[in-house]
């Protein structure tokens, strides 16, 4: 990555957008500390991201951070309650405490009723909802979302959508959102453009004027 400069608050929301393989899923993956700098630096809430080591970018990225990916990303023999429980356990808490916090967060997102549905009794919408949820369990400041929407028909990708633009408001974090979806990263406060590793503002390009092929 090379001119990579910006900067995103607590309460805004961002999108990435680009031609795959410029540069995207490699900026999300250094921010979210699943990557290593080789040079520069990340600051968030006035904290330097840790350069090295995998234990000390893992603990910054449990403590910060929240991921929603394309795939969902569940384990299949686990329930929807149990899925997204699992950042609260990793912190430490028992199952039944973590089961207990996480409930009211999937029903906030629509999924009263599925709770101890595994993976495969549940749609693909109704499985990004349970993602959505475990990524905001561990209360993190920065959500990112890596093509959230990618793998769902319309309809349900505009309510995942909806609910993600929703939490910058109703929860104060930040959110980045990488999509190939114009009119998605549209939604979003600023809207960055990448392409061969460097960052633009969208409106100096050309392709994101001209949307994604």
């Amino acid at each position: 990555m090379e001119g990579v400069s910006f900067e995103l608050s607590r309460g805004q929301s961002l999108s990435l957008s680009g031609p795959s393989g410029s540069g995207k899923s490699t900026l999300t993956h250094l921010i979210a500390g699943t990557e290593s700098l080789s040079e520069g630096e990340i600051l968030w809430c006035g904290e330097q991201l840790p350069l090295a080591g995998d234990e000390a970018r893992d603990a910054w990225r449990l403590e910060h951070v929240g991921l929603v990916f394309q795939d969902f990303r569940l384990f299949p023999h686990l329930s929807a309650l149990e899925n997204a429980a699992l950042p609260l356990e990793l912190l430490g808490l028992s199952a039944r405490v973590a089961e207990e916090r996480v409930r009211p967060l999937l029903i906030e997102v629509g999924l009263e009723g599925r709770l101890a549905h595994t993976p495969s009794e549940l749609s693909g919408g109704e499985q990004q909802r349970v993602a959505l949820a475990r990524a905001l369990a561990h209360n993190p400041s920065l959500i990112i979302a890596d093509e959230p929407t990618g793998n769902l028909d319309w309809r349900s990708a505009g309510q995942v959508a909806d609910l993600l633009f929703e939490l910058p408001r109703s929860r104060d974090v930040a959110l980045i959102i990488v999509t190939h979806d114009m009119s998605l990263a549209r939604r979003a406060d600023l809207h960055f453009h990448v392409t061969q590793g460097r960052l633009a503002r969208a409106e100096d390009s050309a392709w994101a004027q001209g949307g994604a092929q």
